[in-house]
Parts: structure tokens; sequence; C-alpha cells
């Protein structure tokens, strides 16, 4: 019989604010992909009401979107490729 293993990995999200900018750091961490992070900032229009709730929900969006494209280019880096074309050498 086959044993299933569980696996587990956390994303933290870290928000700071400085006036009318918002920033996030979303890392990753479980095994084999410490070290993963990703980055987003939003900016609040002058124009706009302030909303800080609405800043931290698009610098997060972006950083988890900067997060899994990182994670994407990690796994197709990763990936088996297939092996190129032989190529035939003249001799003279």
């Amino acid at each position: 019989m086959d044993t299933v293993e569980g696996k587990q990995w956390t994303v933290r999200v870290h928000i700071t604010e400085d006036g009318d900018e918002t920033r996030a750091r979303a890392v990753l961490s479980g095994r084999d992909t410490s070290g993963v992070t990703g980055s987003g900032v939003a900016h609040r229009n002058p124009d706009d009401p302030p909303a800080p709730e609405i800043g931290d929900e698009l610098a997060v969006c972006r950083a988890l979107e900067d997060l899994a494209a990182r994670l994407r280019t990690l796994a197709a880096d990763g990936a088996a490729r297939p092996p190129s074309p032989a190529r035939a050498w003249s001799v003279d």
C-alpha cells in the first residue's frame, strides 16, 4: 500500500504603510521553497479618500502575483526538458 505524505506550505504577508504608499512582501516557507518571496506596492491617488484597507488589498494582491510568477519560473526551470535535436557535424 502506498503511503500518502502530507505537505504544508505557508505564506506570510508583511504589510508596511508610509503615507500614501503601501508595500507588501509575501514569503513562502515550506520544504524546498524557503526564500521564495514576492513584493507588491500600492499608491493612493491624491483624489481618492483615505481607505488604508484598499491599499493593503492591492499591495498584497500584487505581492502574491509576484510570488506566483517566481514560483512558476522556479518550477519551469526545474522541469524536465526534451533533449535538443542532434546536430550533424560535417567532416572534411
